[in-house]
């Protein structure tokens, strides 16, 4: 379709990865077993996801074994990717060695293109010497019959003329896809996407964006870079991840949904999903935000229960949550009314919330959900 300037034209579906299970690793404090691994696997590709991204290796006996086998037990290894360290090309021979005793058939390099992660990392900001650092470890991975992601760690930070050369030296090597890293979160959604542009203009390239969301905008720089032609997306289970978390699947595959009406995948999971990965990694449901949330579809207005569909981007059913009351102060009849249908328990509304009013002025105020007036009700009929 023939595009003028200022239009826009509609980008191809994209690829989802999920690295909660790797990612996670970086985050203080987190970490998942092999049953979490396996129920988050199984949850991630149902929901559609393409690839589910766990453990790293980076030579024999990996401490990520366990975690490896578990979600190839639940998922198979053509669903799942490990990511293999680079160092230097001795130490890449073993990562390999040890990613094929654990049956992996997908990995990901990660190596750093950033002149302070690579001075940092691998003892040299040369530029030639990442190029032929990364042609070594992806030829020897192709020989081997991977299929091999490269990332460029700190790409977002890296300049043009630095990025470019690596990446097309990547995918000459015989590289299936690059991962661009927004490693420190950097870049607004409309320099996201003049970045991936520069890159997807390179013959053969197929492109991934995984953002950090430090900044707030790891949803918002995805959709650009798919804007700008990437064709896979990384993501995390609310936003799990370190410095500021990642790209949350939730919000980004909702956001897919309503901004591009891409409805490929199961979205009832997400809830569950949410819930699972926040209790395994010991966090609070309070780490996340978006749709999957306990308070995403909570009100305290009658208007927006009875009507909800005149308040909600998405329904909550359709992501695996529920419609809820949480009231404090603000008790009407109308919300009263609305937690006892189909409760059973019948009773004056106008009499029972002045009653119910008065005992939470006495109380302190506790916050009331729908089971909380429903058990109430009770009381006020016992009274």
């Amino acid at each position: 379709m023939e595009t003028f300037p200022g239009e826009f034209s509609e980008p191809a579906p994209p690829h989802l990865s999920d690295a909660t299970l790797r990612d996670s690793a970086h985050m203080a404090g987190v970490e998942f077993g092999p049953a979490d691994a396996a129920v988050i696997a199984d949850l991630l590709v149902r929901t559609g996801v393409d690839l589910v991204e766990v453990g790293m290796v980076s030579g024999p006996d990996s401490k990520d074994a366990d975690l490896i086998l578990a979600t190839h037990e639940a998922v198979g290894p053509e669903r799942s990717m490990t990511l293999v360290v680079v160092r230097d090309r001795k130490q890449v021979a073993t990562a390999l060695d040890e990613a094929e005793r654990l049956g992996v058939r997908h990995i990901m390099y990660s190596i750093p293109t950033s002149e302070q992660h690579a001075a940092l990392k691998l003892g040299s900001p040369s530029a030639k010497f990442l190029e032929a650092l990364a042609r070594s470890a992806i030829s020897q991975a192709k020989d081997r019959g991977f299929h091999v992601t490269f990332s460029g760690e700190d790409g977002a930070r890296t300049p043009r003329e630095r990025l470019v050369p690596y990446v097309a030296a990547g995918f000459a090597a015989g590289a299936d896809r690059f991962r661009l890293a927004e490693t420190v979160a950097y870049l607004s959604p409309w320099q996201m996407e003049e970045v991936v542009a520069g890159i997807t203009a390179i013959d053969g390239a197929e492109i991934e964006i995984h953002s950090h969301n430090m900044l707030g905008m790891a949803v918002a720089n995805s959709l650009a870079a798919l804007r700008a032609g990437a064709r896979w997306i990384s993501a995390t289970v609310g936003g799990i991840g370190e410095r500021g978390g990642n790209a949350p699947l939730a919000e980004l595959l909702t956001a897919l949904r309503v901004v591009h009406n891409d409805t490929r995948f199961d979205l009832s999971h997400l809830t569950e999903l949410s819930r699972v990965a926040l209790r395994g990694a010991g966090l609070g449901e309070a780490f996340q935000s978006g749709p999957t949330t306990p308070h995403a579809f909570a009100y305290e207005l009658p208007g927006q229960l009875n009507n909800p569909a005149a308040y909600e981007t998405l329904p909550a059913e359709l992501v695996g949550n529920t419609r809820r009351l949480n009231v404090r102060t603000r008790l009407t009849p109308a919300l009263v009314k609305w937690a006892l249908t189909d409760s059973g328990v019948s009773v004056d509304t106008a009499s029972f919330t002045s009653w119910l009013a008065d005992r939470q002025e006495r109380e302190g105020r506790p916050l009331l959900d729908r089971d909380a007036i429903r058990k109430a009700a009770v009381d006020f009929q016992a009274a």
